[in-house]
């Protein structure tokens, strides 16, 4: 099969295609993050209880999760273009729905195609990432993605709240909605699965392609990958999304605002230490698991520091801890990375479905556990939390990056192992600081 170049690697042309899969990024995480500054709206559009208001975001997590691996499949049978234009097609119709919708049912339903959507964007834009930049560009380029992404949340925070007040409800998510048809023009006209003739895109049947599956699950460098988006992501996607704030407010006395505020400040410090884990990612290759296990440590201890005060913290201090634990998203994304150096190119779709299931299983397992322990130690009337409980219930999270740092121990040494015995020469590349990519000589197992 023909794998003739027709375009450059890594030049002007890939530039522009991944801006244009950025900028679906940006608009699938500001539809993610958009019920955030539309709670209390949806409270009382819908008159439902806080219990119902949270199921919104589990929902669409949920289905945002159980959808990585088919997506995966499809992914690489059907390549990013296409499933960028059904994600915006799909996320359009449920943030419509949502517009328009009056009832809890009709609302949930929406959510829940919001996150299918969602789901099919984030790995078709690391897809892009993988095939039109040079392996020492690579690392880099998938930091930014993660980090400008975060530029939907800033979003979905003060200009959707203006256009809310503006706008109302109808009219404002209406407006978000619209968006993607834009996009949707923009996909079509620029974006190209890949620079050479002969796509890269896998045209076999499905069934084939979810045998394949557990050849990609048996390479240690998925799961790898896998646990190390587990163990790092999820700290900074509870926070933010659902017990960050009644954390500060309630536990730590903070006002409203400046809990808000310190939310959003949380994107920039986002950037700032995505760009220095980048860098160190491209320059230390061999070292890139051991990268993840030093920023959960540093932030399960400043996490610990924090909850043994018998008193609200002081700011600084809670500071420290938040930033340790935005520092986690830009950690996350090292998991990509990990698997792109054990797996042939088309075959990556699978290996990042996998890879992104990680962070968002162990979110919402451990928001659940947060509530579950809430509700155990409080005794007060519902809602009504304070530090106590909250001491408690978030050290649910050292559960999870005591499993996550376990397994990333694991299966960098059978990684390690892996490529020694199929890839001689790879972890001495590695180790003299140059990248080293899969060689695309086809499925591997253990």
């Amino acid at each position: 099969m023909s794998r003739e170049q027709v375009h450059d690697i890594g030049r002007r042309r890939a530039w522009m295609i991944w801006l244009v899969a950025l900028a679906v990024y940006v608009l699938a995480v500001f539809h993610r993050s958009s019920l955030g500054v539309a709670g209390l709206l949806a409270s009382e559009r819908f008159g439902i209880s806080a219990s119902q208001l949270a199921m919104f975001t589990v929902l669409q997590l949920l289905v945002y999760a159980g959808m990585q691996v088919p997506v995966g499949l499809l992914l690489d049978r059907f390549g990013s273009r296409r499933l960028l234009l059904v994600g915006l097609v799909i996320m359009t119709a449920g943030q419509l729905g949502f517009a328009f919708a009056s009832s809890f049912p009709v609302a949930v339903l929406a959510r829940a195609l919001l996150g299918a959507g969602d789901a099919m964007v984030f790995v078709s834009v690391i897809r892009l990432v993988a095939v039109w930049f040079l392996v020492r560009q690579a690392p880099m380029v998938t930091q930014l993605t993660g980090m400008l992404g975060q530029l939907g949340a800033v979003a979905a925070a003060a200009p959707l709240s203006l256009a809310l007040d503006a706008l109302g409800w109808t009219g404002a998510f209406g407006l978000a909605s619209s968006i993607g048809v834009v996009l949707m023009v923009a996909v079509v006209a620029l974006v190209k699965d890949s620079p050479y003739r002969h796509d890269g895109v896998v045209q076999v049947k499905l069934r084939a392609l979810a045998q394949s599956l557990r050849l990609v699950w048996g390479n240690p460098g998925t799961r790898l990958g896998m646990w190390s988006h587990f163990v790092s992501q999820f700290s900074l996607t509870v926070f933010t999304l659902l017990w960050g704030f009644p954390f500060l407010v309630r536990g730590q006395g903070w006002s409203e605002a400046a809990a808000g505020t310190l939310l959003m400040a949380l994107t920039g410090w986002v950037v700032v230490s995505g760009l220095v884990i980048g860098a160190l990612v491209a320059r230390f290759p061999l070292y890139r698991s051991w990268i993840v296990l030093a920023i959960v440590g540093v932030m399960a201890v400043l996490w610990g520091v924090v909850l043994l005060h018998d008193e609200p913290a002081p700011p600084w201090l809670v500071v420290a801890m938040a930033c340790a634990m935005a520092s986690g998203g830009p950690a996350s994304m090292v998991g990509f990375d990990l698997a792109r150096s054990f797996t042939p190119v088309h075959v990556m779709g699978r290996a990042n479905g996998i890879v992104n299931i990680g962070g968002f299983l162990a979110s919402l397992l451990t928001m659940a556990g947060i509530g579950v322990v809430l509700d155990l130690v409080h005794d007060g009337p519902p809602g009504a939390y304070d530090l106590a409980d909250f001491r408690v219930a978030m050290c649910v999270q050292y559960a999870f990056w005591g499993l996550g740092v376990v397994q990333v121990l694991r299966y960098r040494r059978r990684g390690l192992a892996h490529l020694a015995r199929v890839h001689p020469g790879a972890i001495e590349q590695m180790r003299t600081g140059k990248a080293w990519v899969h060689p695309g000589l086809g499925d591997e197992g253990v």
